[in-house]
């Protein structure tokens, strides 16, 4: 999409609206609005690329070989042996689920992120030539994605919570920790206060920063020729954020599930 075609503000909002889909009837003058609209883009960027980079990592691991690792195989053992690593630093209970789960988060947030280097007008441009008027191809730039894979995190989290300490355990840490059971109004307050602002830091965390990142690229995309200073040092300073936002995300899950696997 050319910038010189539309005011600053539609360029930006353009690029920050996403593909959606309702039924007609939830549309309001052709435009989708409510709690049942689906940002088609955001479905499709995000499955396909944990289509395409866990396939090749299942191809990967079919021809792996227990001599030296080589090409890709060396990368990707070495990115398990980080990963798994940190699971044993932080994780202190016993559950096989950790690990696969830390590592599936990590590379699928990292590649998500990384969709911010793509040129912002490449992919849009694109689409438009084949009748797409709005694609937003980051897709942990859309608080609805950030929010489902936390709210998906705590759901395993009250699961692990269950299935390490049993109903009566997990219930009787909810009404007596930190105060004792005298207070057990005040501890149950605390606790679901507590719950409830994980899920929602984890996810606004991700959304927030990959989002400023993204209005950034934005806003160097409408200085037309002047941006190309600009691009490739905020881009390559941009591969430190999209890894470590990544790698946050993937600590605190950890983090909150080993809280779940410990009592106080």
């Amino acid at each position: 999409m050319a910038s010189g075609t539309l005011t600053a503000t539609e360029y930006i909002t353009h690029h920050l609206t996403n593909l959606k889909w309702c039924s007609e009837a939830a549309k309001v003058d052709g435009h989708c609005h409510g709690f049942w609209t689906l940002h088609v883009d955001t479905l499709l960027v995000s499955g396909i690329l944990g289509l395409v980079v866990f396939g090749f990592l299942a191809k990967i691991a079919s021809r792996a070989s227990a001599g030296v690792p080589t090409g890709w195989q060396n990368f990707f053992e070495m990115v398990l042996t980080f990963v798994d690593q940190q699971v044993k630093d932080t994780y202190h209970g016993k559950s096989k689920l950790i690990t696969p789960m830390a590592i599936t988060i990590f590379i699928w947030v990292f590649v998500m992120n990384a969709m911010d280097l793509i040129p912002v007008d490449f992919l849009p441009v694109t689409a438009g030539a084949v009748g797409v008027h709005y694609l937003k191809v980051v897709p942990t730039t859309d608080p609805n994605l950030t929010f489902a894979m936390s709210l998906t995190v705590f759901g395993i989290m009250i699961y692990m919570n269950f299935a390490v300490k049993g109903a009566s355990g997990f219930a009787h840490e909810v009404f007596t920790a930190p105060f004792g059971a005298k207070l057990a109004p005040v501890n149950l307050l605390f606790r679901i206060v507590e719950d409830i602002a994980k899920p929602i830091s984890l996810s606004l965390r991700l959304f927030g920063n990959m989002y400023a990142g993204e209005m950034v690229f934005i806003l160097i995309a409408l200085l037309g020729i002047w941006q190309l200073p600009l691009a490739l040092p905020w881009a390559l300073f941009h591969i430190l954020i999209i890894t470590l936002q990544a790698f946050v995300f993937m600590m605190l899950t950890i983090v909150y599930m080993s809280m779940a696997s410990e009592s106080h």
